[in-house]
């Protein structure tokens, strides 16, 4: 590990004329966005071991937000029951925005479950400022209205549980999966009949 290399690369002087003064904080410090890697499915454990390494190290200045990409999806289970879980955007992956210096490299590479930063470990890429908004973005949206998670194919057959059709069986006839809509083929009066239904109205027969 050569600490000086990164020490050059990365300690921000707040003479810097390219520095944008929106990513400073109080102490003239830039931080970006890093995606780090982690064990799957240890991505919170991560967050939590990290954040309490950071509390207890005096390091602070150099971090900001720990994020781990998650969206609201609704799944249903054998017997049609429905529940909210969490879905992460990016197993295996945290998002932390910190200054990346000697110290603070140390810091995150020594939290247990990390494996390293995505890109070259000696002079981790940042993540792009439009692709973090987009990120940032999508948990907002996730927030707002949950989704339901696909686990439709076209020709299934489906039986309808809530609405005006409810208790028609029907054929999906195409998937929406950016609304979460389903349009399914019910025969009324010895028609096949397209009608569009969230993904939560049906469930497979």
């Amino acid at each position: 590990m050569d600490d000086e290399k990164i020490t050059e690369n990365h300690a921000v002087d707040s003479s810097d004329a390219n520095v944008n003064v929106d990513t400073l904080n109080d102490d003239g410090i830039q931080k970006k966005w890093y995606a780090v890697h982690t064990y799957s499915g240890f991505e919170d454990h991560v967050k939590l071991a990290l954040e309490e390494r950071i509390a207890s190290s005096g390091l602070k200045k150099y971090f900001g937000d720990i994020i781990i990409p998650k969206e609201d999806v609704i799944e249903k289970n054998v017997k049609g029951g429905k529940k909210k879980v969490k879905r992460k955007f990016f197993p295996g992956y945290i998002f932390v925005n910190m200054n990346v210096n000697t110290d603070s490299w140390h810091l995150l590479k020594g939290t247990p479950k990390v494996t390293g930063f995505v890109g070259d470990q000696l002079n981790p890429m940042a993540v792009d400022e439009s692709e973090m908004d987009k990120i940032i973005a999508q948990i907002t949206e996730g927030i707002k209205r949950p989704k339901a998670k696909i686990e439709f194919s076209k020709g299934d057959i489906v039986k309808i549980t809530e609405g005006p059709f409810s208790g028609f069986n029907g054929t999906i006839d195409d998937i929406k999966p950016d609304k979460s809509k389903l349009e399914v083929l019910v025969s009324i009066f010895g028609r096949a009949t397209p009608v569009e239904l969230d993904f939560t109205q049906v469930e497979r027969n």
